[in-house]
């Protein structure tokens, strides 16, 4: 039996995102065969941007040589004592928006949104402008993501809350939304 359970976690997650102003749209669990690394990812929105042009990708990588490690580690321990805190597994958030005919300033962006993030949630921003034509004007792909570490002991103990990284990551969704309009308006 697992120590911890992972997709009962993962449903958590889901509900714990709801209770942030998060609407759920689609969850999707990946297994590579050969060395069974899983991946759960979770596609959700704020509530007020449902139909609008900004999506947000949860994934949860699980390692199976970590949750084994940690697994190990906790059958090992005298009763009532609390394993270490040496076992993590990465939370990253995607943001996406369509393509943007009038994109933002890159270094403007990452500083507005490092204030929203804040060190709760680090933000990278980068983008990437794609030509269709060679006389078309270049159309501007963003690329905002944040990695949050998940304590598999926190977890185990049931205090791994992430009520600050999701209302951070909401602020953040909050802001693109906002400026959404005035990209995509080209």
């Amino acid at each position: 039996m697992a120590v911890i359970d992972v997709p009962g976690f993962v449903a958590e997650l889901k509900d714990h995102a709801v209770d942030h102003g998060f609407h759920v749209h689609d969850e999707r669990h990946f297994v590579e065969t050969y060395s069974l690394r899983q991946v759960w990812e979770v596609d959700v929105h704020p509530e007020e941007g449902c139909g609008g042009p900004l999506d947000l990708h949860l994934a949860l990588e699980v390692d199976p040589r970590v949750l084994l490690a940690f697994e190990d580690a906790v059958v090992e321990l005298p009763e009532d004592a609390e394993p270490p805190d040496e076992w993590f597994f990465p939370l990253s958030f995607t943001w996406a928006l369509p393509p943007l005919p009038d994109g933002p300033d890159l270094l403007r962006l990452a500083i507005d949104l490092a204030g929203v993030g804040g060190m709760d949630l680090p933000l990278e921003v980068s983008a990437i402008d794609s030509f269709a034509a060679p006389t078309d004007a270049p159309e501007r792909r963003l690329n905002i993501v944040a990695s949050h570490s998940l304590s598999l002991a926190k977890i185990l103990a049931g205090e791994e809350l992430l009520c600050d990284v999701f209302d951070r990551s909401l602020g953040v969704s909050k802001f693109l939304l906002d400026a959404a309009p005035r990209w995509l308006a080209g």
